[in-house]
């Protein structure tokens, strides 16, 4: 699968963001801006354990990453993984698209 072969890290980034709470908080932070712990739960309506829970699996998958400011830990988006995994989906799209390519020309060809 050239380039992509072996990689259990694409299992980990859509199985991170294959839970809707994940994705919530992932979708927050991909706006750009660092968020605390504290504000991610204000504003997602959960525990701080919740969401430390959730941003812990976020960061597993290389999505988010923390920064410590003093006694606070913030959490930002990480595009690079997100776009290995935008690059993977491309590539199997494209697979797809070929197959459906020698389908449509070999039904055509039986039809003549």
């Amino acid at each position: 699968m050239s380039g992509f072969d072996g990689d259990p890290g694409f299992a980990e980034i859509f199985a991170a963001l294959g839970d809707p709470t994940r994705l919530a908080i992932f979708d927050r932070l991909s706006d750009g801006q660092a968020r605390s712990i504290a504000s991610l739960s204000n504003d997602a309506d959960m525990t701080r354990q919740a969401v430390t829970k959730h941003l812990r699996v976020l960061e597993m998958a290389g999505l988010v990453e923390s920064h410590r400011i003093g006694r606070e830990s913030r959490y930002a988006f990480c595009p690079d993984r997100l776009a290995l995994a935008r690059a993977w989906l491309d590539h199997v799209a494209g697979r797809w698209d070929s197959a459906l390519m020698r389908l449509k020309s070999f039904a055509e060809q039986s039809s003549d």
